[in-house]
């Protein structure tokens, strides 16, 4: 198990595979198995059972997880693949900092990233 620096509602670009250059949002990621699911990535056709709920049953398209190297955080200012490190406030919080344009990434709560250069200088990496 690596340490899976993608969280939930990060945008992401597919890099290897079937599906690769396509980019979209994590839906979830599971940490023991290094997987994520990614909107509109990786569909797959599964047979559903009739039931109660659908009595036809039949065929359904919808994502499945993937290998988590598979897939580079986008960068939200400059649109392009980046890599990322983990950077420490001067306040104790900890971020994230994209590699290739040494920019501050700001993760927020219900999800996404935002840039924020002006903290920049007070990050210890």
């Amino acid at each position: 198990m690596s340490k899976m620096r993608i969280k939930k509602g990060d945008r992401v670009r597919v890099m290897i595979g079937k599906d690769a250059g396509k980019e979209g949002k994590v839906l979830r990621r599971d940490a023991q198995k290094d997987t994520i699911v990614v909107e509109n990535v990786n569909i797959v056709t599964k047979s559903i059972r009739p039931n109660q709920k659908d009595p036809r049953g039949g065929l359904v398209k919808k994502e499945a997880a993937m290998h988590a190297c598979k897939v580079m955080l986008v960068c939200p200012s400059c649109g392009k693949t980046t890599r990322v490190s983990r950077a420490y406030l001067d306040n104790g919080k900890k971020s994230v900092s994209a590699n290739s344009a040494a920019k501050l990434l700001i993760r927020h709560k219900g999800g996404g990233i935002t840039n924020d250069t002006a903290s920049f200088d007070k990050v210890q990496r």
